[in-house]
């Protein structure tokens, strides 16, 4: 039974490092850069819905918190790019790793001055609540995270399989020359992504504290992991990062139960290298060319 929970525990831990790895590859996908500083945005999210939520000014019910959490972050993603990183469009990968490094740096920074750097709990209405499957016990959040998660993929599959605007965010990913010259605005539609990406990390933040407490730092080491998760998974791949998040998630909670703790901490890691030296594409890389 208590093999179960840490399963259970672990999935839920694994949806939420899969939801940040799908922003990864969105991006990845539409411009072939990485956004580092996707686990801040994160954060970012988890702060606004606790200020939307949780204070006396606002006190928000939790869905029209997490709405709004999710808009600014879309927004603050589409702006971002349109107003900052399409300028270094054409230089070197380093130069974007570089920057989204630093955009990184710059959020921690403006999270610990606006809401403090001591860890802060989202209260929601199912904060302590379990539930009982059979003999199995478990925390309401984690159920709600999992069922989340699945609802939020079937969204994203729906979107980039029967709408235009989806259609055009894959061709602009296959090609964006071709897609240029078939009449999609690429420009637009890469800051688009950026918009999706910061609302899946929204989503992501808001459901990672209502697990339990953020602080400003915590979105470095789940930018990483997740970041992990994509690489194991595919970064050419969105069912690949989901995939890739759950295998963390489960993962840690099981080496830390049966191994030492400082093995423990770098097993996901060590995931990686291995996924790295014996298929590096991921393992649901897809093996196609992209299409002219």
């Amino acid at each position: 039974m208590d093999t179960l929970q840490l399963l259970i525990s672990g999935i839920a831990n694994g949806c939420i490092y899969g939801l940040i790895a799908l922003g990864f590859v969105l991006i990845y996908k539409a411009s072939e850069s990485v956004n580092f500083a996707q686990g801040d945005m994160m954060i970012l999210g988890a702060f606004l819905a606790i200020a939307l939520i949780n204070t006396n000014q606002a006190d928000l019910p939790f869905l029209l918190g997490l709405a709004i959490a999710g808009i600014s972050l879309g927004v603050f993603g589409y702006l971002l790019d349109a107003l900052l990183l399409r300028r270094v469009f054409g230089q070197p990968q380093l130069t974007m790793v570089v920057l989204t490094i630093a955009l990184g740096f710059v959020l921690r920074f403006i999270i610990g001055a606006i809401w403090g750097h001591d860890p802060v709990g989202l209260e929601t209405p199912m904060s302590g609540q379990r539930m009982s499957v059979g003999a199995l016990t478990i925390p309401v959040v984690d159920a709600v995270i999992i069922v989340a998660t699945v609802f939020l993929v079937a969204i994203l599959w729906l979107f980039f399989a029967r709408t235009r605007l989806g259609l055009a965010m894959q061709a602009s990913s296959q090609n964006q020359m071709a897609a240029y010259y078939m009449g999609i605005p690429v420009k637009r539609v890469v800051s688009l992504v950026w918009a999706l990406s910061g609302i899946v990390a929204a989503i992501a933040g808001v459901l990672f504290a209502a697990k339990g407490a953020v602080e400003p730092a915590a979105g470095l080491v789940f930018g990483i992991k997740a970041f992990a998760a994509a690489v194991i998974g595919g970064l050419g791949s969105l069912p690949g990062a989901l995939a890739g998040g759950l295998l963390i998630g489960v993962m840690e909670p099981f080496a830390a139960r049966h191994l030492p703790s400082h093995v423990a901490q770098v097993s996901p890691y060590a995931l990686m290298l291995l996924v790295l030296i014996l298929r590096p594409s991921g393992l649901f890389a897809q093996a196609r060319q992209k299409k002219v």
